[in-house]
């Protein structure tokens, strides 16, 4: 009788990143022994340049480690597939990495030896943290240190790293040096590769089995797409959810179109069904492949289109920009990068004896966002220093795309400003987050935006111009002449002087207003009231009586204040008082 589980292949996805020219794909290819198809720079533009333009992938397979039979279970495997995704170092193009890091077991920081952290290895190592639990650093290029000083080098560069890592989540990390390609990509292919065997036995040694989850409905990233004669259209890519199976109708959400599953792949090798962490080839029939070159394919109606969310905020603590409301930043959702406007809001915070900032209560902020509650618009985003204490407050933003987007529910948001110079030294990572709500109607300024109850807090001040009787005084520069004032009446102003008040309407055509004093004016008000006006009296005695009454402090004149707050989003603009 056969075996009802044959031994099978345990796939682990190592993302291979980091600078521009650091030697990536000479690694990839040192590394490799099967070569899958979008692997190695098929970009022509690439090939020029000798540069990954597009998330690489290949593979090479191992006998399973001992320490991962164990961990293996009932599931029975019996080697253990590095697929190597050999991420672009170039910072314009950071969306490929964030589009391929959320699909990374482990990720392999790649460092010119010569040069160390550059301003790409930097990036590359804050999306890592984003993103992946563990890392290995590789010093590459180690021929071009001369022989005589290598090893003193290569010790005194192992050294700045574990010092640059020190703060980070992959503190003490493994750190190799090699040679993946000695004299350079010109160099004939005989030089043999340095260092490699110690590299594949240490990635050996940190493989751990990965928690793979088949259930929940299908997302796969799809990295290429090309045609084979008289069979279909291949998709090939890796499942990021659930699982996939022959037969299977799947979705191309970007072009509204469904399909079903004729065949499935893995490295060349035909299998019935495929799950998460997988990375597949997947053959269907009548789909121009010319329409989908990367993008996503999912269980049909799994996935939302966008145009606009909420998400949780958190700044990314190398960026030396300004986090604004209503600026504009490059955001990397799912596996699209799109402009967007940000604005930022926090709720109504307490400040405990320390000086830290919390929500109201902490099971609220067990809860990430709900649309019951009440939240305050913010002009920029509030760091800690800003709030004088040591946490940094729970923060939200409101995303408005400039075009849709389509994206899985909770999805990693990273916000950067990728306009910024390539070549400086400023890190262009400025924030990341969990998309918490999509707004999926077009007009969701009118439909959705007002169930966001953001307020903003106004002041106006004015000043008492005279007294009509004692409990009705008339106001002036509160408002402009073309204000309407029908908004602001039953509104609650204070006087300087302490009595409060209401507005009852306008008085004149000026912006002037009556304000009824229900307790009445007290008397030393109505004295300073009717000194100040004195002074602005006519006839003779004005010139002596002004020069002594302009000494008196007690002529100020008496201020009206007008505090209420405006919901942002609320389409009737009403005024509320607390």
């Amino acid at each position: 009788m056969a075996d009802p589980s044959p031994p099978r292949t345990l796939n682990f996805n190592v993302g291979v990143l980091g600078h521009v020219d650091s030697g990536k794909t000479s690694l990839a290819r040192a590394l490799s022994s099967t070569a899958s198809t979008a692997a190695f720079d098929k970009n022509p533009q690439s090939k020029e340049r000798g540069i990954t333009l597009d998330l690489g992938f290949s593979a090479f397979t191992v006998p399973l480690p001992e320490h991962l039979k164990e961990s293996c279970g009932e599931r029975r495997y019996d080697s253990l597939q590095f697929t190597l995704v050999d991420c672009p170092g170039h910072a314009s193009l950071i969306r490929t990495i964030i589009g391929g890091a959320q699909i990374i077991d482990l990720m392999m920081l790649v460092v010119d030896v010569v040069k160390g952290m550059q301003t790409q290895t930097a990036e590359c190592l804050l999306i890592g943290q984003l993103t992946c639990s563990r890392m290995i650093v590789i010093l590459n290029k180690t021929d071009l240190l001369p022989s005589d000083k290598r090893q003193t080098a290569i010790d005194k560069m192992t050294k700045r790293m574990y010092k640059t890592l020190e703060n980070t989540r992959f503190k003490g990390c493994p750190i190799i040096a090699v040679a993946a390609k000695p004299g350079g990509p010109e160099a004939p292919e005989t030089d043999e590769p340095q260092g490699i065997t110690e590299l594949i036995n240490l990635l050996k040694a940190q493989a751990f089995f990965p928690r793979r989850d088949p259930s929940g409905s299908l997302l796969m990233a799809v990295d290429h797409c090309f045609s084979i004669r008289g069979q279909g259209t291949v998709i090939t890519g890796t499942i990021l959810q659930g699982s996939l199976s022959v037969n299977d109708n799947v979705e191309i959400p970007a072009l509204k179109v469904t399909r079903k599953v004729k065949s499935v792949q893995m490295f060349r090798k035909p299998v019935p069904s495929a799950i998460q962490g997988d990375r597949v080839g997947v053959c269907v029939t009548q789909f121009d492949p010319k329409l989908l070159e990367r993008g996503v394919v999912c269980t049909p109606g799994s996935l939302q289109t966008i145009y606009a969310a909420v998400i949780s905020v958190q700044k990314i603590e190398y960026y030396r920009g300004a986090l604004t409301s209503r600026a504009k930043f490059h955001i990397t959702v799912g596996h699209e990068t799109v402009m967007a406007r940000i604005s930022f809001f926090n709720r109504v915070l307490l400040a405990n004896e320390n000086g830290d900032c919390f929500p109201t209560s902490p099971e609220q902020n067990a809860k990430s966002f709900s649309f019951d509650w009440e939240f305050h618009h913010l002009d920029e985003y509030l760091t800690c220093q800003a709030e004088g204490g040591n946490g940094e407050p729970q923060q939200w933003a409101l995303l408005e795309f400039e075009r849709p987007v389509t994206c899985p529910p909770l999805c990693l948001v990273i916000g950067s400003r990728l306009d910024s110079d390539i070549h400086g030294n400023a890190c262009r990572l400025a924030f990341h987050g969990k998309l918490l709500e999509g707004f999926e109607d077009k007009n969701y300024t009118e439909t959705a935006l007002p169930r966001l109850k953001i307020s903003k807090d106004k002041q106006k001040e004015g000043a008492v111009e005279r007294v009509t009787d004692d409990y009705t005084v008339i106001g002036r520069n509160l408002f402009k002449k073309e204000t309407n004032l029908q908004l602001f009446v039953g509104l609650k102003v204070t006087l300087s002087t302490g009595e409060t008040g209401s507005i009852e309407g306008g008085f004149g055509q000026s912006g002037k207003i009556k304000i009824r004093i229900p307790e009445g004016l007290k008397e030393e008000t109505k004295q300073l009231l009717s000194s100040s006006s004195k002074k602005k009296g006519k006839g003779g005695a004005k010139n002596e009586s002004s020069k002594p009454e302009e000494t008196k402090p007690d002529t100020q004149p008496v201020t009206i204040h007008l505090n209420f707050k405006r919901y942002i989003y609320d389409p009737q603009k009403k005024m509320v008082q607390s």
